[in-house]
């Protein structure tokens, strides 16, 4: 079975109805977060490179069929018709890296209505999760301040595949390395480690170990000083790294504990010892918050390493997300329940130098100096393009967030860009809204659409 298995049943159960009634017509639903979480100024867009990998992997297999078949504990000649199925449609999406706010579409998949709707659990997952983290740490590199950040998550993450996610998601917001050799290797991110306490204890003592570790790696090494006594290992690292000539690129770490205060104390001990050129690295249940603190504090901290709290965007570890039909057969739909609503039709977002964002109607001409967000990125299921890289997201997230108001950059309590709404979308989402109320109340007027409702096509 294949990929296309990971799915809520209600997926399988609605493309089947859709089939059954002839409803394959192309529709438009449109993936957007509806609030910002609390503490986050901006959203960075990530998880498209994957979700363009599973679409255009998108096929329903026999076996695929199968599993279906017995989760609906239905005789799988009933799911044949979802064999071969396979995504042909297109994306329109916000490119990785890029700075997105409440209410605009990461991304926009028209599709015929089976296909587009088998999609949504999946890219709804990868697209949650992957923005969530990148988000995080981006806000670590800008508490940082210029300082590097390496991932230390994996072991923390919520799984192998997470723990991958949230290494390319550091790589991509500018860390220095992680510790993942995985995703080291297939991304191309350098490889950053250094020792745990259980090697410490596995010695008779500190400096046993020290040395042992400085014989194996002949090269710069980190030690790790806060097994026992942070001070004492801070000075038998510092004698070590003397007595072997081994100051420049050697570091040590410091892992628990008022991190600031021992900060100062070993810069002084290593100074004192002649090893300025000896880097502090800390680690330890650090995120933005934590760093934007040791940095004000003056904390003479080289490299901050962060783990449990990024790879698991432990402060806002999930958004308000949904992947909704907007339009099908040319109809635009939306719904209508309380504080849920939706905008109908298909959409593009214009970013504006010095102003906020508009999102419109995907076929409204751009206002003055605005640049469209949303991008094709497939055609007919395959992409239009070779795959991003990091590099290329990087610059994007480098360029917007130099872009973007100071206050969404604030690390507390920053004030987050509320975007605009086109007139012509403000019209037609009153004008669908007033046919759907009608509706509902039986009068059966069009409510001013222009008479673009129609009924679904049904399957004689």
């Amino acid at each position: 079975m294949s990929q296309v298995t990971t799915t809520d049943l209600y997926e399988i159960t609605m493309a089947m109805s859709y089939l059954n009634e002839g409803m394959a017509e192309d529709a438009t639903f449109s993936l957007f977060v509806r609030e910002l979480p609390p503490g986050r100024g901006f959203l960075v867009a990530a998880g498209l490179e994957p979700a363009l990998d599973y679409l255009h992997e998108f096929e329903v297999t026999p076996d695929d069929a199968r599993v279906f078949a017995e989760a609906l504990h239905r005789p799988p000649a009933d799911l044949a018709p979802l064999v071969g199925l396979r995504f042909e449609g297109e994306v329109r999406a916000v490119p990785e890296g890029r700075l997105v706010f409440a209410g605009e579409p990461l991304l926009e998949v028209t599709a015929p209505l089976p296909q587009a709707q088998l999609a949504e659990t999946y890219l709804l997952s990868l697209v949650c999760h992957q923005t969530a983290v990148a988000s995080k740490a981006a806000r670590c590199v800008l508490a940082a301040r210029g300082r590097p950040v390496v991932d230390f998550s994996l072991r923390r993450t919520h799984g192998p595949q997470a723990g991958f996610q949230a290494a390319r998601l550091g790589g991509m917001a500018g860390f220095a390395g992680t510790s993942n050799v995985d995703a080291a290797v297939r991304l191309g991110l350098a490889a950053s480690g250094t020792m745990a306490h259980s090697y410490i204890e596995a010695f008779d003592s500190e400096e046993d170990a020290f040395r042992a570790f400085a014989r194996t790696h002949p090269g710069p090494v980190t030690l790790l000083v806060d097994t026992y006594d942070t001070g004492r290992g801070v000075a038998t690292a510092a004698e070590v790294l003397a007595g072997l000539g081994r100051g420049p690129g050697c570091a040590i770490r410091l892992d628990s504990g008022d991190l600031g205060e021992l900060a100062h104390r070993s810069r002084a001990q290593l100074d004192a010892a002649g090893l300025p050129d000896v880097r502090i690295i800390a680690s330890g249940g650090l995120d933005e918050y934590a760093i934007d603190d040791l940095i004000r504090s003056g904390a003479p901290i080289d490299v901050f390493a962060v783990g449990t709290r990024v790879g698991t965007a432990a402060d806002a570890p999930y958004l308000d997300a949904a992947y909704k039909l907007v339009a099908y057969d040319g109809r635009p739909v939306m719904k209508l329940s309380s504080a849920k609503a939706t905008a109908p039709a298909p959409k593009q977002v214009y970013r504006r130098p010095g102003a906020a964002d508009v999102i419109a109607l995907r076929d409204e001409d751009p206002p003055p100096g605005g640049d469209p967000m949303l991008r094709t990125v497939m055609r007919d299921g395959r992409r239009t393009g070779p795959p991003d890289s990091l590099t290329a997201a990087r610059s994007r997230l480098d360029a917007d967030l130099g872009a973007v108001p100071a206050g969404a950059r604030r690390i507390r309590d920053p004030q987050a860009p509320v975007p605009a709404v086109s007139e012509r979308l403000s019209r037609l989402t009153e004008e669908v809204r007033r046919r759907l109320l009608a509706e509902l109340d039986g009068t059966g007027t069009d409510g001013g659409t222009g008479g673009q409702h129609r009924p679904a096509p049904r399957r004689p």
